[in-house]
């Protein structure tokens, strides 16, 4: 691969015990770490930071449940502990240890798409494909 071509996402999909369930159109990722700083008296600055948890908060827009998540009945609502998998080309990363903390939705008759979906993931993976 060229050094200034951007690996793009190819795949992006929501994944429940090793089948894929949706599609995902688009997605944006936030991480954050809750890391706290040691001080020591006399110091004007603190001496160590010390790591904390990260937190990995993904906001998905438009998923469409797969055909055969329809036909087993796929319910948005009730899904936990799920991963959410980009595929690129040079890596994958898969969120996993799911949960969604926020559903929007909207559509049409005959659709079933959920709008917004705002999920948080306890992990993060990044593998070379």
């Amino acid at each position: 691969m060229a050094a200034n071509v951007i690996p793009t996402s190819s795949d992006i999909y929501l994944e429940v015990d090793g089948k894929k369930v949706a599609v995902v159109q688009s997605y944006t990722a936030q991480s954050t770490k809750n890391s706290a700083t040691v001080e020591a008296f006399g110091e004007a600055e603190p001496v160590a930071t010390l790591p904390g948890q990260t937190r990995h908060v993904l906001e998905l827009t438009r998923i469409y449940a797969t055909d055969a998540a329809l036909a087993d009945g796929i319910d948005f609502y009730g899904l936990e502990d799920f991963s959410l998998v980009i595929c690129k080309p040079d890596r994958r990363v898969i969120y996993s240890g799911c949960q969604w903390s926020k559903i929007g939705e909207s559509g049409n008759l005959g659709t079933s798409v959920m709008e917004k979906v705002t999920v948080v993931a306890s992990r993060r993976l990044e593998t070379a494909v």
